[in-house]
Formats: structure tokens, sequence, C-alpha cells
């Protein structure tokens, strides 16, 4: 196993450079009552240097979701009775996903059949840069020998509690005590990326590991998550490669979290500080 120390970093931009560039990216959040946690991602993801943002959620909740950030355009998905994503919407999010450098899938979607479909129906997209977050995780958490269907290039991002959900939907043996070791199996046994947040936040493809030194209590706060989604695709969308976009993702994130810490304290930092601080952070990398 290789630790990695060195953060990776963007390319200087070409003077004539045009957002065509920076990447394309689609972020597929949001249900009903759930309409922040789309806008922190989409927000994020600008904030990260993606040239282009689209924000796909529930048409119900598209109205709140676009009035937060003018900068991403969104797509209106058909939804069900609950407000959530439907199957209804598996044309239009596959078109969306050949359309863009990087697709995002998860926060704040909910559980459900349908959305298990859709899941689905991405991991089996070739070549596909995919990364699932949250309720994301949850739904494939309840989808049987997933990593069979794999074609996507695959970065996962559990704390915790969904790491726990994942392993014993797709292994039989017990999850191991050590973080690193739980990071690293499930890596090689599913051939994603695995980002496992928390304290000392994990990332590895399951042959490379970091273990992430950023961030602060302060960030155990509704909405982090979200925003490092968004951070993690913008920079797939803008040409590192997965392990790399999340090291500098989960890096990044964790020193906008610092800078913010400085300046308001940990007790009053939200989800939307971190992503102000984000410009701070990457003067700094």
């Amino acid at each position: 196993m290789q630790m990695i120390g060195d953060i990776p970093k963007l390319k200087p931009r070409a003077v004539d450079g045009h957002k065509g560039d920076y990447g394309k990216v689609c972020i597929i959040a949001g249900s009903v009552g759930m309409s922040g946690a789309a806008a922190l991602a989409g927000r994020a993801a600008l904030r990260a240097g993606a040239g282009l943002v689209r924000v796909a959620t529930p048409k119900s909740v598209l109205p709140i979701v676009a009035s937060i950030e003018p900068c991403f355009t969104t797509i209106a998905l058909p939804e069900d009775g609950e407000g959530r994503i439907s199957a209804k919407a598996i044309k239009i999010i596959l078109e969306a996903a050949g359309e863009n450098d990087a697709v995002a899938f998860g926060p704040g979607v909910g559980v459900s059949g349908a959305l298990r479909s859709i899941l689905g129906a991405l991991l089996e997209q070739e070549a596909l840069r995919l990364l699932i977050d949250a309720d994301g995780l949850n739904n494939l958490a309840g989808i049987t020998s997933w990593p069979a269907r794999l074609k996507a290039k695959l970065i996962l991002t559990p704390h915790p509690g969904e790491m726990r959900r994942l392993w014993s939907g797709l292994l039989r043996e017990p999850l191991p005590a050590e973080r690193q070791e739980q990071a690293v199996q499930f890596a090689q046994r599913t051939g994603a990326v695995v980002v496992l947040k928390g304290a000392g936040t994990v990332v590895t493809d399951g042959e490379k590991i970091y273990i992430n030194k950023t961030g602060n209590p302060g960030m155990a706060t509704a909405g982090s998550g979200d925003v490092l989604t968004g951070a993690i695709t913008a920079l797939c969308g803008q040409g590192l490669s997965d392990f790399d976009a999340a090291v500098l993702g989960v890096y990044i994130h964790g020193l906008a979290g610092d800078i913010a810490a400085q300046k308001i304290g940990q007790v009053s930092l939200i989800a939307t500080d971190i992503i102000e601080a984000l410009g701070d952070a990457f003067m700094r990398s």
C-alpha cells in the first residue's frame, strides 16, 4: 500500500480558456424537503472550478433550487407522490450523464425502488465518471451484487454509518474495526475510489491511500457532505483522476472549513461558510 502525502494540483488556466474547458458536471440531487442538498452541491461545484454545472432535481423543488444559485442551470425531473425522483426520469438522466464530464448522484434524493433502478442504470454506463453520496449510497446498499454490473468509474463517499450499510449489503463477513482497512478492502472488492469520511478522512483506490489532516469539528454540520460532493465532482470534471480529485477535494474541503472556523468559530460554522471559503482554500493550496 502506497501512502500519499503530496496534494494534487489543478493545472493553471490557459489565457484563452472558456467554460467548456473546465468541466461540465451534473448533480442529481434533491427531493421535497431536501432542496438545500441539491443547491449546496451545485454551488460547491461552481466554487471548486467547474465551468458548467447542471442540477437535476424533481420538478416541484426546481424553483427553490434555482432561486438559491443563479450560476448553475437546472433539469426538471419527473417525481413520485412523495416528491422524489421517479423511474420516469431514467431517460432524461441518462441523456444528461452522456453530455457531462462527471456526474454526482445522491444528496437529498431519498430512498426508493425507482431510485435504485436509476442508480443501477448509471452504474452500467461505460466509462461514466460517477460519484455516489448520501442517499445514493443508501440506495446502492439495496442493490444486490452491484459490482458485477459496474461499468462506470466510481467514487463512493460514505460516512461510517453508510459504510456499514454498504458493507453488510454486499459482503457476508464482519466489517473490519479499523477505518483504513474498511476503506481499502471495500475499494479492492468493488473497484471504486472510496472516501471514508470523518476525522482523518481516508481516501483510497485499494492501492494508494491518503489520510486527510485538514478540517475541524465545526464541519460536523448539515450540508457539509453535500459541499464535498460538489467539490470532488467539479475536480473530476476538470480532468483530475478519480483518486486525485478525491484527495484534492477532501483536502480543500477541510482547509475551507478551517479558514471559515478561524473567522466565525466552530460552533457557528454552517455548510455555506465552507463554500464561501473555498476560494481562499484554493489560493492557499
